[in-house]
């Protein structure tokens, strides 16, 4: 065991093989191998500089082998090893051509036509589409999206909307008769590239993978109808005259840069004391605060027959009230009286007297 911590430490300096840990696998591969490719993580690693001390991640571990790769497939890795050896790298069937470019992408190979071969050429031409995108987008937006932006920037907005159209499109709007675009300030770029490059979904996936790498938010991309020029005027009697724009499907992209757009924008009112009636017993001069003053007083005779017969025969009396003079009553009582819930023993006392009484007609729901 100290003979082959020995071996792996002088490995560092070039003369032995080293075994290299991934996945759960071991790979025992010569470190002289990466010399010839020193801007990849292994080179870096194991390379002239970290033989010097340079590299702080080279350190084995109480085996002395280097675990390194983290996160990386055994299969993948053993492809990834022919690059050192021939300059190119085949890609497995097993293996997802995404998978392999984040391996690359992870240990600093490139990823290209001349470095992968690969049988899935659908997944290889997605994978260096994407790249091309990212890196054509990226000068789109420094020379054409991001001078618009300032220009919103600068007349205090903190979002932006930007049209593109192809170099030939023509915007002519009647400054009386204006299209309702939605904005009112609708950035117009004229860039027959940047309208093709935003006519793949893939490209536009990419771009907004870019401008959330940016530190923009609200990102919104797609296809809409823009209002180019006026086609005719269609005159209504009596109304407003109906203005028709010729309308092309042009990218669109909108994009906000406001850092406090989680806060609530509800205006906060001051809690003043209103000077309107809010009662409504007092329109007709009834001081509401009184309850007990302000209800009405409807006498009832205690010793009323609950049986229904009544000693005077009056079949339309409720207690000592008559039915007339109830036609008569003004009741007047507060709102509050109406939200209060009677007591049990009121309910009771309420539903004995009116049991007992021979009120004649029809009952409703109307009020």
């Amino acid at each position: 065991m100290a003979s082959n911590k020995t071996l792996t430490k002088s490995s560092k300096i070039g003369f032995e093989r080293i075994t290299l840990v991934v996945d759960n696998t071991r790979f025992v591969v010569d470190p002289s191998q990466f010399v010839a490719h020193p801007d990849s993580m292994l080179g870096r690693m194991f390379g002239p500089g970290a033989s010097s001390g340079a590299s702080s991640i080279t350190r084995p571990n109480e085996k002395g082998e280097f675990e390194v790769a983290d996160g990386i497939s055994a299969n993948v890795f053993r492809a990834i090893l022919d690059y050192y050896k021939t300059g190119m790298i085949r890609c497995p069937p097993s293996v997802a051509v995404s998978e392999l470019r984040e391996a690359c992408d992870y240990l600093l190979i490139p990823f290209d036509a001349r470095t992968i071969k690969c049988h899935n050429l659908r997944g290889l031409l997605h994978e260096i589409s994407n790249e091309g995108a990212k890196s054509q987008f990226e000068d789109f937006l420094e020379n054409l999206i991001l001078p618009a932006m300032v220009a919103s920037a600068q007349r205090g907005e903190r979002e932006c909307h930007i049209a593109v159209l192809a170099d030939d499109d023509v915007v002519d709007w009647d400054d009386e008769f204006p299209p309702q675009t939605g904005e009112e300030h609708c950035q117009i770029i004229h860039s027959t590239p940047l309208q093709r490059f935003f006519k793949y979904i893939e490209n536009r996936d990419v771009a907004k993978h870019v401008l959330k790498e940016r530190g923009l938010k609200k990102i919104r991309l797609g296809i809409e109808g823009f209002p180019t020029y006026k086609e005719k005027v269609r005159q209504r009697t009596g109304a407003r005259p109906e203005v028709i724009y010729s309308y092309v499907q042009r990218p669109f992209v909108k994009m906000s840069w406001e850092k406090e757009e989680a806060r609530s924008r509800h205006v906060d009112f001051q809690c003043v004391r209103s000077k309107s009636i809010t009662n409504l017993a007092n329109v007709d001069g009834v001081d509401g605060s009184n309850e007990e003053a302000a209800a009405p007083y409807i006498p009832v005779n205690e010793n009323a027959n609950p049986s229904g017969s009544n000693n005077n025969n009056n079949n339309n009396a409720i207690g000592s009230v008559s039915v007339d003079h109830l036609a008569n009553f003004n009741f007047r009582a507060p709102l509050q009286a109406f939200n209060r819930r009677p007591s049990d023993s009121s309910l009771a006392q309420d539903s004995r007297y009116l049991s007992g009484s021979s009120i004649k007609g029809n009952l409703s729901d109307d009020v």
